[in-house]
């Protein structure tokens, strides 16, 4: 465990409100080494060490590209769309010395040119390496680099507790490298809408437009996590932000470096429901707590490490697991053909099982699609779903069908169908093959799943 020095009079309050007996405070030290400022020379303690040790690795990143957008007015010249100059401005993280820098996806997704600007004004081109949009993270190479730049150290033991200090460094609102501070709000954080796969840091301190990318710090100048996300009504930070934690962020980074051109995430095959107050009482828990299994992918990890339909997930490796979100990121942030400690509770027994995660079965290639030449799903492209290509899309592994791609507008399927919808069923028929939509006539009933709503319509 590292030691971590508070440098802020406010902790001071928390000597006066006393603490629970396994962490009291003696002279000021409590048990794990964590130290409350005594005299008026800690009061004057600085961050500025910290600083001067993370601050040249973090870099501004700004992008520019062109994208196709509506424009009504040339649509009544038969012209819809019309070029538009876009850009995007964000942070990012040197974690190579040879020039390797990790940023948000959103940061540079649909950029065709990326300049990086260094903490000491030098500039470099760079190029995207591997950009991976279920994580938000994005991995850059700068080019011309003749010398070993400063680097960050990723930091992924994850021994951060919450109260812990933390620093964000980055370049909000374009005036330049900013720094502040405030301490982990919480860890783990599933249930914030940002991603299904992801669990992440939630810190207090001040996240700005711009800082998406930038470093999230401790007191040992690490890197435990990429400021992401926040949540705010005004668009400036409310003292609500998240970030990458570090695990996922050095899988993202060692995908890239070791060649891949996306990232492999390794699955159990299990599916589960939140446990809930309900749940637990039945189940004769003490607190809501666990995943309840509703479902097993047959051959897949879990089946073969003897996870059952009924058995309520509790943790993976010692981590605790609340929800599918913290299952898929636990699982997710390992290399396939890892052993992991699952820890169930079966039958009022608490057992562990021994489970080899593997990547997902099936085709994640989605240009191997099929584009439908005559019925009503002309013009549509279409690719039969596996856990694979569903896991890419974002979608339930679990889930079966016929998912929908570009629709060519001059097609008949553009008047009911749009690019992510699921084609479920056909009058009444389950869809599990594209052959099945090759030639269906006018007149059927097809049943579609779109944002997560199914509609069955007539289409004529």
């Amino acid at each position: 465990m590292k030691t971590r020095t508070l440098a802020i009079a406010s902790v001071l309050l928390l000597a006066a409100c006393g603490q629970p007996n396994d962490t009291k405070a003696q002279d000021g030290v409590f048990a794990d080494n964590r130290i409350v400022p005594g005299d008026s020379m800690s009061m004057k303690a600085s961050f500025a060490p910290v600083v001067r040790t993370a601050a040249p690795a973090v870099v501004n990143v700004s992008a520019r590209g062109v994208q196709r957008v509506q424009d009504p007015f040339w649509s009544m010249f038969g012209q819809g769309t019309r070029e538009q100059q876009v850009g995007s401005v964000g942070s990012g993280v040197i974690v190579r010395d040879t020039g390797v820098v990790v940023t948000n996806y959103h940061v540079i997704n649909g950029m065709q040119q990326i300049k990086v600007v260094l903490n000491d004004r030098r500039e470099f081109e760079a190029r995207v390496v591997l950009a991976d949009e279920r994580s938000d993270i994005a991995v850059l190479q700068l080019e011309g680099v003749n010398e070993r730049l400063p680097t960050l150290n990723i930091d992924d033991r994850e021994e951060q507790q919450i109260g812990d200090l933390v620093l964000a460094i980055g370049n909000p609102f374009g005036v330049g490298q900013t720094v502040t501070n405030g301490i982990i709000s919480a860890l783990n954080r599933t249930d914030t809408g940002i991603s299904d796969s992801g669990s992440f840091i939630q810190t207090d301190a001040a996240i700005n437009p711009g800082n998406s990318g930038g470093a999230l710090v401790d007191m040992d100048g690490d890197l435990i996590g990429i400021n992401t996300a926040i949540f705010s009504r005004s668009g400036s930070s409310s003292g609500v932000g998240f970030a990458v934690p570090a695990a996922a962020v050095r899988r993202v980074v060692d995908s890239a470096v070791g060649g891949a051109t996306a990232v492999v995430r390794p699955w159990l095959g299990v599916k589960g429901e939140a446990v809930s107050a309900d749940v637990a009482r039945s189940l004769g828990l003490d607190r809501p707590q666990g995943l309840v299994v509703t479902e097993v992918y047959a051959g897949g990890p879990g089946a073969r490490a003897g996870v059952q339909t009924g058995d309520v997930i509790t943790a993976v490796d010692g981590a605790e697991i609340n929800d599918q979100g913290g299952l898929n990121y636990r699982v997710g942030t390992r290399e396939p053909n890892e052993t992991v400690r699952v820890s169930v509770l079966r039958d009022g027994r608490a057992e562990t099982l021994n489970a080899r995660v593997q990547p997902l079965p099936g085709d994640a290639d989605v240009d191997k699609a099929t584009v439908v030449q005559n019925g009503v799903f002309s013009g549509a492209q279409i690719i039969a779903l596996n856990p694979a290509l569903a896991d890419r899309l974002g979608a339930d592994p679990f889930t079966d069908g016929i998912v929908v791609g570009a629709v060519d507008r001059r097609g008949f399927a553009s008047r009911f169908l749009a690019r992510g919808d699921l084609i479920v069923a056909v009058d009444g028929r389950n869809v599990t093959s594209t052959a099945q939509l090759a030639n269906v006539p006018r007149g059927s009933e097809v049943t579609i799943q779109r944002r997560g709503q199914q509609a069955t319509l007539l289409v004529r």
